[in-house]
């Protein structure tokens, strides 16, 4: 199975739907399968015609992490900085979901686990089925954790609470998770396609240069100061209100109807 047959594309109305397709694995992540990620994620962050993108996985699971049976059977041997260089570019999928100018929602069910949490993590929204399980994983494999999940974490719920789910990897319903604020909506399993497609769909139908300026204002305040991302707001702000979209949301209140975006 070649990259483009393990990650699926597929366009629809602003919507680009990325789908993990090793469902007989579990869609656990190999060489191939994360290269095919991250020129998905590359493409959705280009391509004009996407809005917003909804990341998930074929089979009843979103993604269990690292191909563990593959690392045990061994591969061709590499260097130690053949490893990193290696591994820090499949990484590449989590830096562009999260810093893509379009918002991204992960359909999350069976599991979320290990790499593939951290796959989760970085995208805007998660939508999780009530019997999604939920782990970071990487301790019970001897393994400190990547894709930026420790990242991500510590972001969304301080060191304390990082330290404790990557050190004791404890095993999370998708409402604990929800609880923790690691998960974003929680629905019966049956309703979980239906769900997450509307909610994405819904994004790719809005204010598209907004929801860029808003993912970028959330971005500079993970790293800059106050007085950076106060100019950052007055900037995009400004900017925004010269859309078209703007202009139409505007109308469309005095009128008391529902605007109709077009993403410009």
């Amino acid at each position: 199975m070649t990259a483009d047959e393990m990650v699926l594309q597929h366009l629809d109305q602003g919507l680009l739907t990325i789908t993990m397709n090793r469902p007989d694995r579990r869609n656990a992540l190999n060489p191939d399968m994360t290269r095919g990620l991250v020129e998905a994620a590359r493409r959705a962050a280009e391509d004009q015609e996407v809005r917003a993108v909804l990341l998930k996985g074929a089979g009843g699971t979103f993604c269990v992490g690292g191909d563990v049976k593959s690392m045990a059977a061994g591969r061709a041997p590499m260097s130690f900085e053949e490893k990193q260089v290696t591994l820090r570019r499949a990484m590449e999928v989590s830096r562009i979901l999260h810093q893509m100018q379009k918002p991204v929602v992960a359909q999350l069910d069976g599991a979320a686990a290990g790499a593939g949490l951290s796959i989760a993590l970085s995208c805007d929204l998660r939508v999780a089925s009530e019997s999604c399980k939920i782990t970071t994983a990487f301790a019970k494999v001897g393994f400190s954790g990547d894709f930026g999940g420790t990242y991500f974490l510590t972001q969304m719920l301080g060191s304390a609470k990082a330290r404790e789910l990557y050190l004791l990897s404890p095993l999370l319903s998708a409402k604990e998770a929800f609880g923790l604020g690691m998960v974003t909506r929680v629905v019966p399993d049956a309703e979980i396609d239906a769900t997450a497609q509307e909610l994405a769909l819904s994004l790719a139908h809005g204010p598209s240069i907004a929801f860029g300026y808003i993912k970028r204002n959330i971005n500079n305040a993970e790293t800059m100061s106050l007085e950076a991302c106060f100019d950052g707001e007055a900037f995009h702000h400004s900017r925004a209100g010269e859309t078209d979209d703007h202009k139409e949301a505007a109308k469309a209140f005095v009128e008391k109807r529902k605007p109709a975006f077009r993403g410009q």
